[in-house]
């Protein structure tokens, strides 16, 4: 049963609140990782998505949904889904603005992959050997992302996209390294997915 001092809309609004932990400027409802609020036995359950397998911050973004539930004397469990898996198409429009504004590129949208029986969810593509070979010797000068997937990379801060790849992985492993080579500003990009 939902407290009876707070809707399943107002927890959703204190919820909407919570910021991400690894960046601050965007809440978990901008990111996609909040993804239901539901009556409980014990009060109310939380669901949410880890934005990657095996995310060090999904244990404190729980212990933050409980703490911003507690404040409003709201009897709550957290529950964590992995089916189907976070996709950066679940970023708001605003938190791409915000991302981009805090120097971070926002990740490029990508229509769902259907396959039958599957609903919404993405399908696995693997890169063929050759490509993943042509990246090797490109070593990180851009021309795999460009010449292979179309997709360029705009820099936050200048907004030119003359940029490269330095690094698969960013601050954290759900984003990539870049450096714009206008400005030459490093900064991270949210590899979609």
């Amino acid at each position: 049963m939902v407290s009876p001092v707070a809707s399943l809309a107002q927890i959703e609004a204190i919820l909407a609140d919570v910021p991400d932990p690894e960046i601050p400027v965007v809440s978990i409802r901008e990111l996609g990782i909040l993804r239901d609020v539901r009556p409980s036995a014990s009060g109310v359950e939380v669901v949410i998505t880890p934005t990657y397998s095996g995310c060090p911050a999904m244990e404190q973004i729980r212990d933050d949904v409980l703490a911003a539930l507690a404040r409003h004397q709201i009897a709550a469990t957290v529950t964590l889904q992995l089916a189907p898996a976070w996709t950066t198409d679940w970023i708001t429009p605003a938190a791409r603005d915000k991302l981009r504004a805090y120097g971070i590129a926002p990740p490029h949208t990508l229509a769902p992959a259907m396959a039958p029986g599957m609903g919404t969810g993405k399908v696995i593509q693997f890169t063929p050997k050759n490509a993943a070979n042509y990246a090797y010797r490109a070593r990180a000068t851009g021309q795999f992302d460009d010449q292979n997937t179309g997709i360029s990379v705009n820099c936050p801060q200048c907004g030119c996209a003359n940029t490269t790849e330095t690094s698969h992985f960013g601050s954290t492993a759900c984003k990539a390294l870049y450096k714009c080579l206008d400005c030459m500003e490093p900064f991270d990009y949210f590899k979609p997915y």
